[in-house]
């Protein structure tokens, strides 16, 4: 059993607690955020919270593994630069692939991977490092995710598609098989991609059109 500092004291550090006390060979030794957002009471769920500027200290690198399953702020580069401060630091960093997402053998999945119930990941893809795969979606077979993004839920990703890092794809979007998802790409909630997106866009409606504001520039 390893033992696991879980990055965060909002709902996805939450959820991430939640699921790796019942679905998980870890154990949760304790939380860390920055030292600016730290609880008054140092305690989140009843387990000790640590400034994350000091959290060697405490947790040793050779003997914890950390978890930063955040959410899709700054078009999920805030999770990244979170994730890329502890490498720095010297940690491994698990990934949570619930028991109840179908994923066939062969299937390749990064680290500071958060994949919740009902997935299905077809044969032949590729999970990059720092994913959120939330409830409920299709990832199609031959497909590549790459790194820091972010499904909400009920999404069809089809097959042969390509997503570039830092995309978001909103509830029930649907992606035609063969296309390439540009970085940074915003898919807003139902809209329907046809074809490749460019760089940055973001695109809603069915068929998706791009909209006149770049995903980076939002406060999103």
């Amino acid at each position: 059993m390893a033992k696991v500092i879980i990055f965060g004291v909002a709902d996805f550090a939450s959820l991430a607690l939640f699921y790796l006390r019942h679905d998980s060979p870890h154990e949760v030794a304790g939380l860390s955020v920055h030292e600016a957002y730290l609880p008054a009471s140092r305690e989140f769920e009843g387990l000790p919270v640590t400034a994350f500027e000091h959290v060697e200290e405490t947790y040793s690198p050779s003997e914890y593994l950390f978890f930063a399953p955040m959410s899709h702020r700054k078009m999920n580069r805030l999770r990244e630069s979170v994730y890329l401060q502890i490498k720095e630091k010297g940690y491994r960093l698990i990934s949570y692939v619930s028991s109840r997402a179908t994923v066939f053998p062969g299937t390749e999945v990064g680290d500071n991977c958060f994949i919740l119930e009902d997935n299905t990941i077809q044969p032949y893809t590729k999970i990059g490092n720092d994913i959120v795969l939330w409830s409920g979606n299709h990832i199609g077979h031959h497909s590549v995710i790459k790194d820091h993004v972010l499904f909400t839920s009920h999404v069809v990703l089809s097959g042969h598609c390509v997503v570039e890092p830092y995309s978001f794809f909103g509830v029930n979007a649907t992606i035609r098989d063969g296309v390439r998802i540009a970085e940074g790409s915003l898919i807003a909630m139902a809209a329907a991609v046809t074809r490749d997106t460019e760089p940055w866009g973001v695109y809603k409606g069915s068929p998706a059109k791009k909209a006149d504001v770049l995903s980076r520039d939002l406060d999103f």
